[in-house]
């Protein structure tokens, strides 16, 4: 079976994240679509996502006038303070085929800023 390219792209950078991983640092995987944006936190060693934050929550999707780099920001810190809530400062941030720049670059700024390393 013949892969697309956005397949390849994603498989070709989660790949690396995996082997880059030793077990201590989790990963966040991030998605987005035309209007929403969403983040897990996985553990790869159990296959186990502990922390998700999305854009369609009712907490965060409050303003309908709110534009789409702002709603990064909102879920990038609503995802941050889950994981200080449990203790989960370090990860590998796996951008998922997504260029680093937009709103990725914005989400990981603020991941940055409210304390989280990767």
């Amino acid at each position: 079976m013949k892969l697309n390219t956005s397949i390849r792209k994603k498989f070709r950078v989660r790949n690396k994240v995996k082997r880059v991983s030793s077990g201590n640092r989790l990963r966040l995987t991030i998605s987005r679509s035309a209007k929403n944006i969403s983040a897990q936190i996985i553990d790869d060693l159990k296959n186990f996502t502990l922390i998700s934050a999305s854009s369609v929550e009712k907490d965060i999707k409050k303003d309908p006038k709110i534009n789409k780099t702002e709603l990064s920001k909102l879920v990038a810190e609503k995802l941050a303070k889950k994981a200080g809530e449990k203790n989960i400062s370090k990860i590998f941030f796996d951008r998922g085929g997504y260029k680093y720049h937009g709103r990725i670059k914005v989400f990981a700024d603020t991941l940055r800023k409210n304390g989280m390393d990767f």
